[in-house]
């Protein structure tokens, strides 16, 4: 098995003020919705893990996952027992278009699928062009054509180990 080049740290209340500050940057605004900062209770859902992910000790990205089963009517409610949906950005404008994204999301893919996943979904915008190439690129695959959801416009996308 080869080393791990990120650290996921679990996301406490110590970093909303870091998360709030990437989710500010406009290439993090434009995708991610935000309008409310987490809360003690957003941080304690046993629904959803959330990760700070580091390089060389420097925090950079922020990352979640999450049971799809966890909500009524969730848009992927229909995939097998023990799927898990993955959302991130990476935060610090530094570290965007240069491998980074790519190389977390596999190695949290990797932590997933090991820890008995059978599939993992995400669910960019449509036109998130960059993170849809990235997904293709990690083994995921569209799930059907763009929806509404609550949560805004997705395209939901699956990968299987």
């Amino acid at each position: 098995m080869s080393a791990k080049t990120y650290e996921f740290r679990q996301a406490t209340m110590d970093d909303v003020d870091l998360i709030t500050h990437w989710q500010a940057q406009p290439h993090v605004r434009r995708w991610w919705d935000a309008a409310e900062p987490y809360t003690q209770d957003d941080i304690n859902d046993p629904r959803v893990s959330r990760w700070i992910v580091s390089f060389e000790a420097r925090p950079f990205a922020f990352m979640q996952d999450y049971t799809v089963h966890g909500w009524d009517a969730h848009h992927f409610a229909n995939l097998a027992t023990g799927a898990r949906g993955i959302d991130q950005f990476i935060g610090d404008p530094e570290m965007v278009g240069v491998g980074h994204g790519s190389g977390f999301i596999t190695e949290r893919m990797r932590d997933l699928f090991d820890a008995g996943a059978p599939m993992i979904a995400t669910d960019p915008h449509p036109d998130n062009s960059r993170a849809i190439a990235v997904y293709a690129k990690l083994g995921f695959q569209p799930l059907g054509p763009p929806q509404e959801t609550r949560w805004g416009l997705i395209l939901p996308m699956v990968a299987e180990p």
